[in-house]
């Protein structure tokens, strides 16, 4: 099991005392992260003249939406990377066999 930190975080305007297996300066970036989701949903015209629930669950939104296109950018990385590797297989595969085809020729050069 890994050591447990603990770290002072401002989140909204609010200090939190979190804990994590993260160090303290993840759990700063973690809260700095909020911070700017909230920072930009609040300066959206009627943001603030909506509940406190509202804005939270907006929040959360916002967040698990940001989460989602990053896998959905992790998964197409993926796939052009196993694309790239199968084509870099495909291509040394071929200069395999015309580095053998050359060294065949060569060959039949050297005996006439």
């Amino acid at each position: 099991m890994e050591q447990k930190h603990f770290a002072q975080v401002l989140i909204d305007g609010k200090i939190y005392t979190v804990g994590a297996e993260e160090e303290g300066y993840y759990l700063q970036k973690v809260a700095g992260y909020i911070n700017e989701k909230t920072a930009a949903l609040r300066r959206q015209k009627g943001f603030n003249k909506q509940n406190q629930d509202y804005q939270s669950m907006m929040i959360q939104l916002n967040i698990a939406d940001d989460y989602f296109k990053a896998l959905d950018e992790i998964e197409a990385l993926r796939k052009k990377c196993d694309e790239m590797e199968t084509e870099m297989y495909s291509l040394k595969h071929e200069l395999i066999s015309l580095q053998m085809k050359d060294d065949g020729a060569q060959g039949k050069v050297g005996r006439a």
